[in-house]
């Protein structure tokens, strides 16, 4: 069934409004499209990179702090810097396996 046709007109401010919402749809549609862009590439390394270093750089911070407060034969710094490697490796593959799809 066809539309009716309006007999409004809509004003000049209000179709500058329709124009710019179109085109800012339109660029946001392309940018979804372009999954291996440059500037995507970039900015997935970094939060890779982030969700690696940070656990990591965490692990090592506590380690130091609880062999300072209670020494042991066993180094809680390694043992964390180990730890937090491996959980933030674990963040980063779980990252990149959910931006790939």
């Amino acid at each position: 069934m066809p539309e009716p046709e309006s007999d409004t007109k809509l004003s000049a401010s209000a179709e500058r409004m329709i124009r710019k919402v179109g085109s800012t749809q339109d660029r946001m549609v392309r940018a979804r499209g372009e999954k291996n862009s440059f500037w995507n590439s970039i900015a997935v390394l970094g939060v890779v990179g982030w969700s690696v270093a940070l656990p990591t750089l965490i692990g090592v911070a506590a380690g130091l702090w609880i062999d300072r407060h209670w020494p042991s034969r066993f180094s809680w710094t390694l043992m964390l810097l180990v730890a937090g490697l491996i959980l933030g490796c674990a963040n980063a593959w779980l990252h990149v396996k959910g931006h790939q799809s």
